[in-house]
């Protein structure tokens, strides 16, 4: 099973004045279970726009998608922005 939950295509303007040097990346998050163990997994996806397919690919288990998710949380809330859902 492989279903994708959500995907960020890069847009113009989604890097800060400044960072022309930054890569464009979109992201994609899945869920798949396609591994020996049947278990499921998150599967997020980061590829530079125009090269397709030579991303890195992170298969991350509930423990490190929960660490992922405090993590984005707290950078957040450094930034003054409220964590939300």
């Amino acid at each position: 099973m492989r279903r994708s939950i959500d995907d960020y295509p890069f847009r113009d303007g989604d890097l800060p004045p400044g960072a022309d040097d930054a890569d464009r990346l979109s992201w994609g998050v899945a869920i798949s279970d396609d591994y020996d163990d049947a278990e499921p997994r998150v599967v997020l996806t980061l590829e530079e726009i125009g090269r397709p397919g030579q991303g890195l690919v992170a298969h991350l288990g509930a423990v490190q998608v929960r660490r992922l998710r405090a993590a984005l949380a707290d950078a957040l809330r450094e930034v003054g922005e409220a964590p939300g859902r």
